[in-house]
């Protein structure tokens, strides 16, 4: 029997071991000969004409499988958290649109020569003024056509004008703001950048051109005032301009004519107090998207007023048979410090303007 080192057909002839004795030493493994430099070609690759016996393994294909798969998802997670880092990182964002203006605010009061006229019936005083041609209400806030501008569609563009006729509505003619009521319908159509200068309005009013309450909607003491008819009588334009590629602006220019009378006491005659604002809009395209508007400047005449009167917080008109003082606003000092304010400026309400004496 052979022994457990001899081959099945016995120990061959010649020198014992052999040639291969002198390489035993050499172990030529399964990772030795992966992590060779060097691959003999087959038998058929080397039967081209002048191909050599060997060709070299590049160290990709020296790699196993299941590392090269490790590696390829490594390499994909870096890739994308690089472009992650990037787009937070980002030195060329878009730029944000600027924030809102600070609201701009002119309040002009206008004081009649004479004492007030006024009637029983708010509808005779109507019908003898120059507001007897007015529609009722928001019958009156009438648009133009919507065309659409170089960088803004038809679509925005009527957005924009219908957004203005809105907040025109609600802060002019809504009786519960009219009345001092809540403003909340008013302050849902502006800017947020522009929320803190509006309630710091309401909440403190001031005739420092920036912080007037009657320049963002028009109000009466309800202690002092009612309204003699729920309908206002109403006349004005819109228009509307691309400002800028980002941003359209409208003008707004209206006269509002109410009916008014005392709120305490026996009902006293009504008489009318009438209203001119021009109003100027912002809408960048958040704000169209968002249903918002920027208020940039609102230029507000009324009367029957005093000169002297303070109407940041509400439009204090004179009531029927009242007649305005006879001093004239405050002097005003050029060489004073200190923030200036509105309260000096003031206009006579020309008779035309007041209605004339109901016919009987």
């Amino acid at each position: 029997m052979n022994g457990p080192g001899d081959p099945p057909e016995g120990t061959p002839e010649g020198p014992q071991g052999g040639g291969e004795e002198e390489y035993r030493s050499v172990v030529f493994d399964e990772s030795f000969v992966r992590a060779a430099r060097l691959q003999e070609f087959s038998a058929r690759e080397r039967m081209d004409d002048h191909a050599p016996a060997v060709r070299t393994r590049h160290a990709w294909a020296r790699v196993s499988a299941s590392r090269q798969v490790l590696l390829l998802v490594m390499l994909i997670a870096l890739a994308f958290g690089t472009a992650v880092y990037m787009g937070l990182r980002h030195p060329y964002k878009e730029p944000r649109p600027p924030s809102a203006e600070p609201l701009r605010i002119t309040l002009v009061p206008l004081a009649p020569r004479d004492p007030v006229p006024g009637a029983a019936l708010a509808n005779d005083l109507f019908a003898n003024s120059p507001a007897a041609q007015f529609r009722d209400g928001a019958e009156g806030v009438t648009l133009p056509a919507a065309r659409r501008t170089q960088n803004f569609s038809e679509s925005l563009v009527m957005t924009a004008l219908a957004t203005a006729k809105e907040y025109t509505v609600k802060s002019a003619l809504d009786p519960a703001v009219l009345t001092g009521g809540a403003q909340r319908g008013v302050r849902l159509l502006l800017a947020p950048s522009q929320l803190d200068q509006f309630d710091r309005s309401l909440a403190r009013p001031a005739d420092d051109g920036r912080h007037a309450a009657t320049g963002w909607l028009v109000r009466f003491d309800p202690a002092r005032v009612a309204l003699a008819d729920p309908l206002v009588r109403t006349q004005g334009t819109f228009s509307i301009v691309e400002a800028s590629p980002a941003a359209l602006e409208v003008t707004s220019d209206h006269t509002f004519v109410y009916a008014v009378r005392g709120a305490k006491g026996d009902p006293a005659d009504a008489s009318l107090f009438t209203v001119r604002r021009t109003m100027h809009f912002r809408f960048d395209r958040d704000d169209l998207q968002e249903h918002h508007l920027q208020v940039l400047q609102s230029a507000l005449q009324a009367g029957p007023e005093s000169c002297a009167v303070d109407d940041a917080a509400y439009l204090r008109p004179l009531l029927a048979g009242q007649k305005a003082a006879a001093e004239g606003p405050a002097g005003t000092d050029p060489y004073a410090t200190g923030p200036t304010t509105t309260a000096d400026l003031c206009g006579t309400l020309a008779p035309g303007a007041q209605p004339s004496p109901p016919k009987h």
